[in-house]
């Protein structure tokens, strides 16, 4: 578990939907921020993460991946 920002790995999770919203303080923006720049681990999946939930708020489900596509139509086709 890593400590950048000011933050830890842990607390960064937990404040990413807040963040996400735009709930947070600004100085809870800025070792968020801080930590995501400088933990790989978390901006992955903090990046995954935004993607799914902008893709909640569509109007239209997102694509399936293609591969998922290809799998699921050639498993039908047995």
């Amino acid at each position: 578990m890593r400590d950048d920002g000011g933050i830890r790995c842990d607390e960064v999770l937990a404040l990413l939907s807040d963040y996400l919203a735009g709930e947070l303080s600004q100085e809870t923006v800025t070792c968020v921020e801080a930590h995501l720049a400088a933990c790989p681990e978390c901006e992955r999946f903090g990046t995954g993460f935004g993607e799914m939930i902008l893709s909640l708020g569509r109007d239209e489900p997102p694509e399936p991946p293609t591969d998922l596509l290809i799998d699921v139509r050639a498993r039908l086709k047995d």
